[in-house]
């Protein structure tokens, strides 16, 4: 069958491509789905919820069994978020409104129960495919379709593709030599079995102090019979101030500010509804007033301490180190080894305060204090390789072990996209686009990738604020982007090169300004992974400047796009 198409593109700065003609004899397919939404963690739902109100036909693939994105994934001892409610709430009436926490940091059993709840006012499953990984994407110019291939084999040809894929759906494991002939058991911390381990009177390794480090040490420690931590660079973390909310009717009064608690998240720098950085540069305060600010800060817990600190905090070293000093105290004044003071809490800075993101901790000092821990500084002892019976470091010392954990981290930002085989216009690969630095048109989509939008991944806010606002704010954009592309029959959209250009010079010119450069290894420049290209991975002029761009970019016709028709 032939069949005639016109192709007509715009150019959204005000000029018109010629109409071009031509002939195929490929058939149009005209599959019924819409969209396809892939990862069905917090992302994923709020993208379905609102594409299914648009009317169109939308599914989700998810990987895991249900229903929860990285706390599906993240259940291993002492996992839970680091945002508290109601600033981690999507702000959905329908889902907060009879919905009450138990804690004020809620651990992943709860966020797991909080999604249950999603499903029962939104029923999100049923437009579900669990199981289903997606291993492949390749964009048919025949027919200006996705062809999505799952693991199993399934494909689905949706005329949208929106990645929820989450800015840390790949885990990261070293290779430690010798792990093969380990004869006790290893887990990633992403990769912890469903049904838990039984860690009670064993002799653990745990390699790593980042978040997920944090919370299982602290967890573990007093369960295990000797707990051996293999820390590279100290955390620098700050104080949860976790506490129980066992007063329903406190949460429900408080329910007459969340319109604006959720209002006012999208006006900050950091999208939590507090994270509004002081006017006044650090050394404009007097000493008395710093020492009270840095005070009421910690005392109120959370990331307050981070975004709430002096304006200039970010960018000057003589400002930062003053509150690096203060975060030292802190923390020494609860370890009694002056050796463990120094380990953890190094008279010297290894990077400014906030170049890494920090963790946020109940009690994780205080398991240094106990007789059954030991810290190995890898900085001054390496390890060598795995063997039989656990660890041998440079020192020539074996450290029995019956469990390894890896709580090494992740690909983030770009890894959970790029494991999946993406192959745009020409056969491009995505892959091979991003392996020499990652260029996007504001964070949501790339050239060359026509229809398809990644929510909280690189270039956008992602990691630098409250997760369910850059979540909302970027889903919103999406959502109102296709419904564009319907209303005016356009087929597809698809960023220029010089759009996404300008936007990643923005990003590495606003990422060069601060001192979080100066971290030797950080996942917030891609330092973390061996290979990968260092530079920033996230926009950091802040939530409200970032929502302010894009939604600009869409008053004004979406500038710096193609939008293109083709009449079959």
């Amino acid at each position: 069958m032939l069949t005639d198409i016109v192709i007509i593109c715009v150019y959204r700065s005000g000029s018109m491509f010629p109409t071009t003609t031509m002939s195929t004899t490929q058939p149009v397919a005209r599959p019924s789905l819409d969209v396809l939404i892939v990862g069905a963690g917090f992302g994923g739902v709020y993208m379905l919820h609102h594409l299914r109100k648009l009317g169109l036909t939308v599914n989700i693939f998810e990987a895991a069994s249900d229903l929860g994105g990285v706390w599906r994934n993240n259940c291993y001892p002492g996992a839970r978020v680091d945002s508290e409610i109601p600033e981690y709430d999507l702000s959905l009436e329908e889902i907060w409104r009879d919905w009450n926490w138990t804690e004020k940091f809620p651990g992943y059993e709860e966020l797991r129960r909080y999604f249950n709840h999603i499903d029962q006012k939104l029923e999100i499953r049923k437009d579900v495919s669990f199981n289903k990984r997606v291993v492949a994407a390749r964009f048919d110019t025949d027919v200006d379709r996705w062809e999505i291939t799952a693991l199993d084999g399934t494909v689905v040809n949706p005329r949208f593709l929106v990645l929820c894929t989450g800015f840390a759906a790949k885990p990261y494991t070293p290779h430690l030599k010798g792990i093969d002939l380990f004869q006790g058991i290893s887990y990633h911390t992403a990769e912890w079995p469903e049904n838990g381990l039984d860690l009670k009177g064993k002799r653990v390794g745990v390699i790593g102090t980042g978040a997920s480090g944090v919370q299982v040490i602290q967890e573990i420690a007093k369960d295990v019979e000797q707990l051996t931590v293999f820390q590279r660079t100290p955390n620098y973390a700050v104080a949860m101030q976790q506490k129980k909310l066992d007063n329903f009717k406190e949460q429900e009064k408080m329910k007459t500010l969340y319109p604006a608690i959720f209002e006012r998240r999208r006006e900050t720098i950091a999208g939590y509804s507090y994270s509004e950085l002081p006017s006044k540069k650090l050394f404009d305060a007097t000493p008395a007033e710093r020492l009270l600010h840095f005070e009421e800060q910690w005392s109120l817990g959370g990331f307050r301490f981070s975004l709430r600190n002096y304006a200039d905090v970010v960018v000057n070293q003589a400002a930062n180190d003053e509150v690096y000093e203060f975060w030292k105290t802190k923390v020494r004044e609860r370890l009694h080894d002056p050796d463990m003071q120094e380990k953890l809490a190094p008279s010297i800075p290894p990077h400014p305060f906030g170049a890494k993101r920090p963790s946020l901790e109940q009690h994780y000092y205080e398991v240094y204090n106990r007789p059954n821990v030991e810290l190995i500084d890898l900085r001054q002892c390496s390890i060598v390789e795995a063997t039989p019976e656990g660890i041998l470091t440079a020192d020539g010392v074996e450290h029995k072990l019956d469990v390894i954990i890896f709580a090494t981290g992740f690909d983030t930002l770009m890894g959970g996209i790029t494991q999946i085989d993406i192959h745009g216009l020409g056969g491009k690969s995505l892959k091979d686009k991003w392996a020499d630095g990652v260029a996007t048109n504001l964070g949501l989509t790339s050239a060359d990738f026509p229809n398809m939008f990644f929510i909280y991944g690189p270039q956008a806010p992602t990691a630098f604020s409250n997760g369910p606002t850059c979540i909302e704010i970027q889903g919103d954009w999406v959502v109102n982007c296709i419904k564009y592309i319907m209303d005016n029959n356009f087929t597809y959209i698809n960023a220029r090169e010089e759009a996404e250009q300008q936007w990643r010079k923005k990003v590495l010119f606003l990422g060069s300004l601060t001192l979080f450069n100066k971290a030797e290894t950080s996942w917030y420049f891609g330092s973390n992974i061996p290979g990968k290209i260092v530079e920033p991975y996230m926009f950091m002029g802040g939530v409200q400047k970032y929502d302010q761009i894009i939604t600009e970019v869409a008053s004004q016709g979406y500038m710096g796009f193609d939008l293109c028709s083709n009449t079959y």
